[in-house]
């Protein structure tokens, strides 16, 4: 009787046990926003500086925090990626 009532509670156990959820930060951008909301929040992370996450978290309940995932490559840029460097 032990062994029926161990199998059914473990297998209650594992059945309501929630999904894993996928991974939320982008390994590509060292800032992410963390935005807080009533229905739960979320996270983004597509900010190449602390500075425009701060500009995109403005006015929100939100918050810029550095990326545990950013892998310190290269960082895409934008019109200003190409810097031409000057000959001495």
């Amino acid at each position: 009787m032990r062994l029926l009532t161990l199998a059914i509670l473990t297998i209650v156990t594992v059945l309501e046990t929630p999904s894993a959820r996928a991974q939320t930060y982008d390994p590509n951008y060292p800032v992410c926003m963390q935005t807080y909301g009533l229905d739960g929040g979320y996270i983004d992370c597509g900010y190449i500086s602390q500075g425009q996450c701060a500009q995109s978290a403005s006015g929100r309940a939100a918050q810029c925090i550095s990326n545990p995932f950013f892998g310190g490559g290269r960082v895409p840029g934008g019109p200003y990626e190409r810097r031409h460097r000057r000959g001495y």
